[in-house]
C-alpha cells in the first residue's frame, strides 16, 4: 500500500519542530513571525498559522497575542493525554 501525501502545514510544523529540537532557537527563544515565515518557507500564511498551531497543540511552543511565538520545550510532550 503506499503512503498517503501530507499535508503542507504538516510539513511546515515538522520542518519547524526538527529545527526546534536542533536547538534553533532554543527554549525560550522567539520563531519568526507569520509573514516572515511565508517568505522563508515560500507559503501562505494559511499555512504557517495552521503549522504554528499544530505545534502547539504539540506542546512545543506557545503564543503570546502582539509578542509572537515561544518556543516552550525540544520534544513532544509524551505527559499530555489531550484531555483538561
Amino acid at each position: 500500500m503506499t503512503e498517503l501525501p501530507q499535508y503542507l502545514y504538516m510539513e511546515l510544523a515538522d520542518r519547524i519542530a526538527a529545527e526546534i529540537k536542533n536547538g534553533k532557537p532554543s527554549v525560550g527563544g522567539r520563531l519568526a513571525g507569520e509573514r516572515e515565515m511565508t517568505e522563508i518557507y515560500s507559503v501562505s500564511i494559511g499555512t504557517v498559522r495552521r503549522a504554528l498551531a499544530e505545534l502547539r497543540d504539540r506542546g512545543l511552543v506557545a503564543t503570546l497575542p502582539i509578542k509572537g511565538t515561544y518556543v516552550i520545550r525540544t520534544e513532544p510532550d509524551s505527559t499530555d493525554q489531550g484531555g483538561e
